[in-house]
């Protein structure tokens, strides 16, 4: 399945847009303690631990995304947008986009 940010895909025609799907993924307070806990793993202003569970986070979105779309009947995503928000000591991401149909 193609997804991209872009609003269509070059050399490819959209030919049914199946509606606006989304995916999330939450990150629990845990998550955030045991990032703190290993500390050691920042190296110069980045932390290995936080970018590996954000990296997580977002694959799972994308990925429900991805199913989401392919439940209705599409073969790509368009127009997809990533969102982190912070929400009761918990981190979502969510990604949502336009299923459609490409010839």
């Amino acid at each position: 399945m193609i997804v991209t940010t872009t609003p269509s895909v070059e050399g490819r025609k959209i030919t049914d847009y199946k509606g606006v799907v989304v995916g999330e993924a939450i990150l629990g307070a845990n998550v955030f303690r045991d990032i703190f806990a290993s500390i050691t793993d920042i190296v110069g202003g980045r932390s290995g631990a936080y970018e590996k569970s954000l990296g997580e986070a977002r694959d799972t979105a994308l990925t429900e995304l991805q199913q989401r779309a392919a439940a209705k009947g599409a073969n790509a995503v368009v127009g997809v947008d990533l969102d982190y928000e912070v929400i009761n000591n918990m981190l979502m991401v969510s990604a949502s986009g336009t299923a459609v149909v490409l010839e």
